[in-house]
C-alpha cells in the first residue's frame, strides 16, 4: 500500500527554523504528500514554496492545548484564510470535555465552522483522544459529526498517548460516514500507519513521514 497520498508532512515544534519549513515543503513534494502541516507564521512561505505542485498547505488553530478564547481561535482562523491556507487543523477545547461542558464546545464550533466554508476551506477537528475515555470520544463524535467538520483527529502530537488502532475504530463506528477520519500523534513506521489506513484513517499526520514512505517501499519490495 502507497501512503504518501494519506500524509500530512508535519513540522510544528515551536522551535522550528526557515529551513525546518523549506525541507518539509521539498520532501513533500518529491514524495507527493497530500500537504505540509505548518506553524501559522509560515503560510505565506509554504505556498510560495508549493505552488502549482498539488500540495496543500495546512496549519494549526488553537494549538496545542486548544484553550484559547474561541474569539482568539477565530481570529486565528481568519489570519489563516488571508494568508492562504488550504486546510485547518483546530484543537477544540479540551478542558471543557473534561468538565463535560458540551453547551460551550457547541458554541465554539458554531463560532468557526461558517467562516471555514464560506471560505471553502478543509476543516480537521482534534479532539485529544489519548485524554479521553471512550465514552468522551462517543460524545465528540456524536457532536462534530452533525457539525460537516471534513475530519476528525485523534491528536496534537503533544499527549503522552497519540493515535491508537481502536480510537480510529470508535471514530468510525461513531461518525457519519462522509466524515474523515486523521490519525496523528506516534506514528513513525510504515507497520502503524497502515494499521491506522486500515482501521479507517484516511489521513496521517506525521513527522517521520519520508521514512513511513520509504518503509512503504521497501514492505513492497519484500513482496516480490
Amino acid at each position: 500500500m502507497k501512503l504518501n497520498h494519506f500524509i500530512d508532512h508535519t513540522v510544528l515544534k515551536p522551535t522550528a527554523l526557515v529551513s525546518d519549513i523549506e525541507k518539509a515543503c521539498k520532501e513533500a513534494i518529491e514524495y507527493q504528500f497530500a500537504s505540509v502541516c505548518i506553524p501559522p507564521n509560515f503560510i505565506k512561505q509554504a505556498k510560495a514554496l508549493t505552488n502549482g505542485t498539488g500540495v496543500k498547505v495546512a496549519t494549526v488553530i488553537g494549538f496545542p492545548f486548544g484553550y484559547s478564547a474561541i474569539e482568539a481561535k477565530l481570529a486565528e482562523t481568519l489570519l489563516a484564510i488571508v494568508d492562504g491556507v488550504d486546510e485547518l487543523d483546530i484543537v477544540i477545547n479540551i478542558s471543557a470535555i473534561k468538565n463535560n461542558d458540551w453547551e460551550y464546545l457547541a458554541n465554539e464550533i458554531n463560532h468557526l465552522m461558517p467562516v471555514i466554508k464560506q471560505k471553502e476551506k478543509i476543516v480537521k477537528i482534534i479532539i485529544e483522544s489519548g485524554v479521553l475515555t471512550d465514552e468522551e470520544i462517543i460524545k465528540c463524535c456524536e457532536l462534530y459529526g452533525p457539525a460537516e467538520i471534513d475530519y476528525l483527529k485523534t491528536s496534537t502530537g503533544y499527549a503522552e498517548k497519540g493515535a491508537s488502532v481502536h480510537v480510529v475504530e470508535l471514530f468510525r463506528k461513531h461518525l457519519p460516514a462522509h466524515i474523515q477520519i486523521k490519525a496523528s500523534g506516534g506514528i513513525r513506521d510504515y507497520a502503524f500507519a497502515k494499521q491506522l489506513v486500515d482501521a479507517g484513517a484516511t489521513r496521517l499526520g506525521c513527522s517521520a513521514s519520508v521514512a513511513i514512505v520509504e518503509g512503504s517501499k521497501a514492505s513492497s519490495d519484500s513482496n516480490y
